[in-house]
């Protein structure tokens, strides 16, 4: 049986718990040395993952930006940025997203069955489109994804991805940046709902560390997670 890939959760939100404000621009909580870290991190994994209203909203390019690493992972063979992923159930994704056209590499679209052999007609070669049943879940994705050949999987957001993926309990590893201000409104880190991991089940913080202007919290969410585990390649 092919494994699943091991999964990182990946968020940078505020001290009331906002990945961004309600304004219609993008609020980058991160500075500089986290974002270089976050960089890292994307250069290290196979896939990097985000829910179509993060490509809707965000229109994220989704690459990693240092030279030096894109060449390292060009040189051991693999393409300069990870499979880009995202997942959707209305098909609602514009083929002029930067998701589709900026870089190269590999980009695949789970997508409903219903909508998944429209969606393969419009967005043509720009991607790859995998009918995809949601009532699946984060389980599915990842099974989904391990048939690709994805071994380390990144996943970015937003908030209702990131909910799924923990509150199926599918994920080995969490990274927080908190920014040190507050935003008062906007979209919230996660959803509520159950989760694995209440007062009586822990999970369990494996750094705690000061990068840059922000705090970074890694914890880890399985038994796959140690202690020691790296956080990319720095």
């Amino acid at each position: 049986m092919t494994p699943v890939p091991y999964t990182i959760l990946s968020a940078a939100m505020s001290l009331d718990g906002r990945l961004d404000d309600d304004s219609p621009h993008r609020l980058v909580l991160s500075d500089a040395t986290d974002l270089d870290r976050a960089d890292a991190v994307r250069a290290s994994c196979d896939a990097i993952l985000v829910g179509a209203g993060t490509v809707r909203t965000d229109d994220p390019r989704l690459l990693v930006r240092d030279t030096g690493r894109r060449a390292a992972r060009v040189a051991a063979g693999r393409s300069e940025s990870p499979t880009r992923v995202t997942v959707t159930a209305s098909g609602d994704l514009d083929p002029a997203a930067r998701f589709f056209t900026t870089g190269r590499g590999e980009r695949l679209v789970l997508a409903a069955t219903a909508v998944a052999g429209a969606l393969a007609r419009r967005l043509g070669e720009r991607a790859d489109v995998l009918a995809f049943d949601p009532a699946t879940g984060p389980s599915g994705i990842v099974d989904t994804l391990a048939g690709r050949g994805i071994r380390r999987l990144l996943v970015e957001g937003g908030s209702g991805i990131l909910t799924a993926f923990l509150g199926a309990g599918v994920a080995d590893e969490l990274h927080l940046a908190v920014a040190p201000f507050f935003v008062g409104a906007g979209p919230r880190f996660v959803n509520d709902g159950a989760y694995p991991w209440t007062a009586d089940h822990r999970a369990r913080v494996i750094e705690a560390a000061t990068v840059g202007g922000v705090a970074l919290i890694r914890i880890a969410l399985s038994d796959r997670c140690t202690d020691d585990a790296p956080r990319g390649d720095t």
